[in-house]
């Protein structure tokens, strides 16, 4: 795992990247966070951790700039889930959702990618070969109910009353 990029925060608010030796605002920390960079941010004269409060505030800065913002339902369990075993939950609950959108991020392909490798010829789009498995699948089980089969005796099962072969090596 790599080493998280420190940022200085100062009295004055100004946060200060030590990796790239610049002032950085929301924005920039947004950005570096998006592109996967882990940060810590830390007062500059106590040394404590803000690195919580300063990525609430991205939170908070994003909302303002978006209509749609976070959801009012998340924000209001937010804020009820004061207690311990509530936070953990919501955090479970949270990390559990994203760990599945990132699945579905990563396994899912643009109509863009698709049709670039359609028309390439290179190889299959994830998850074809999954679909080609499945309709061979198909086409096996359709045979077999297509075809006609003889009818089976079970092998525990009693023999029939009336005529058999060895009511006719009697006769």
């Amino acid at each position: 795992m790599q080493q998280p990029v420190i940022i200085r925060k100062y009295p004055n608010r100004r946060l200060y990247d030590t990796a790239s030796r610049r002032y950085v605002n929301l924005d920039d920390l947004a950005a570096m966070i998006r592109k996967g960079t882990e940060i810590q941010v830390v007062d500059a004269k106590t040394g404590d951790d803000l690195t919580r409060v300063i990525l609430t505030q991205v939170i908070v800065e994003d909302a303002k700039d978006q209509p749609t913002g976070l959801p009012l339902e998340l924000l209001r369990q937010l804020i009820m889930a004061s207690d311990r075993a509530g936070q953990e939950f919501l955090m479970w609950y949270l990390n559990s959702a994203f760990e599945a959108y990132e699945k579905v991020q990563k396994t899912a392909l643009s109509p863009i990618q698709m049709v670039k490798s359609f028309l390439s010829g290179d190889e299959k789009p994830a998850g074809e070969g999954e679909l080609d498995r499945l309709r061979r699948r198909i086409a096996e089980l359709e045979a077999l109910v297509q075809k006609p089969q003889k009818p089976q005796r079970a092998k525990n099962a009693k023999p029939r009353r009336g005529k058999s072969s060895s009511d006719d090596a009697i006769r």
